[in-house]
């Protein structure tokens, strides 16, 4: 089973391109790092107050994969930094 995660998120603090890499930087590692599952910026690029990351996790079991995403989600609300605003779940 594979679960896909798209997330936006605004930045309210940042007030430069590298202020927003920096933030990034450290919760994609920790997303990478804590619940081994593959992560990267979508979209906004050029925008220093928004984001869109694509999550995806793989298992044999729906629910466990599920679980890895929701875990996700969390983690991403725990930085102070960044808002999350729109959330989009896939089950392939």
């Amino acid at each position: 089973m594979i679960v896909y995660a798209e997330v936006e998120c605004m930045l309210y603090d940042g007030h430069s391109l590298k202020q927003k890499r920096s933030v990034l930087k450290r919760v994609i590692a920790k997303l990478q790092n804590e619940l081994n599952v593959a992560v990267t910026e979508l979209d906004y690029h050029d925008l220093w107050q928004r984001t869109k990351f694509g999550i995806v996790t793989i298992s044999n079991e729906r629910k466990h994969a599920e679980q890895v995403i929701q875990e996700a989600l969390r983690l991403i609300d725990t930085f102070g930094e960044l808002e999350r605003t729109l959330t989009d779940l896939e089950h392939i």
